[in-house]
């Protein structure tokens, strides 16, 4: 009974470290989304980032009782303890579940939207939303065209109103140490080269991996926390049903 008592306690302290590691991942996932709104046609990306910040605003009070819990044990306090993890766990497997989805489905996803923005793409200077879109990924990410700068050469030179024979890229591929720079592909050392699909799914892939340990360890220390406290439970019997 009193190696539950330290636990529950430590438990309480870990609870909130791990909230704010979670806080981090919530708030990134919504970022991204913010950033890369018009590049995400689901909003499934938004609401696992805000999903994880529920969770957060749960962990925090979970802490509380579990370190109040461990100093002097309430029947109340254990009850609500229970039912507070019982949550958490369910919102931890729906984001891992979340988490794995989001991987695969936004992959694709990115791929097949940035490919038609790039082909609707009407000149240097798009005043559409989606060539705004693209530009500020381009200028973002530090990359042009969606496997690498060549994606820029489907485009027709006459969507582009160039001359057939000139090769241009958006201005928003050129690197900013060049000023004078206006989207030449006669000039490659001054553009960037690398695409911007693998940037993204880098990203995403890296933020939904973050999640997925996050909430993973979390559930174990949950069940670790809901095991300490049911032995703090036995150790003192209900006297009626009136809690439940």
């Amino acid at each position: 009974r009193s190696f539950a008592r330290s636990l529950l306690r430590f438990l309480g302290f870990i609870f909130w470290g791990t909230a704010a590691a979670l806080a981090f991942g919530g708030v990134s996932v919504i970022l991204m989304y913010m950033n890369y709104r018009y590049l995400f046609q689901e909003s499934f990306l938004s609401f696992h980032g805000w999903l994880a910040v529920a969770a957060v605003l749960i962990l925090l009070p979970t802490g509380v009782l579990a370190i109040s819990i461990s100093a002097k044990s309430s029947r109340y306090q254990q009850g609500a303890l229970m039912y507070l993890l019982l949550v958490l766990l369910c919102l931890e497997v729906s984001l891992v579940v979340l988490a794995q989805f989001c991987s695969i489905r936004m992959t694709s996803e990115l791929k097949s939207t940035m490919s038609h923005l790039i082909y609707q793409y009407n000149g240097t200077h798009s005043q559409t939303p989606g060539g705004r879109a693209v530009d500020a990924v381009q200028r973002k990410l530090q990359c042009c065209g969606v496997h690498n700068y060549t994606d820029w050469l489907k485009a027709t030179a006459a969507s582009w109103h160039l001359q057939a024979e000139k090769g241009h890229v958006p201005e928003s591929c050129c690197k900013e140490k060049y000023s004078l720079c206006r989207g030449d592909l006669g000039h490659l050392e001054q553009l960037f080269q690398e695409g911007c699909l693998k940037k993204l799914e880098d990203r995403l892939h890296f933020v939904m991996l973050y999640m997925f340990w996050c909430c993973t360890v979390l559930s174990v220390l949950e069940l670790l926390a809901g095991v300490s406290n049911g032995i703090l439970m036995r150790h003192q019997p209900f006297r009626d049903l009136q809690i439940l």
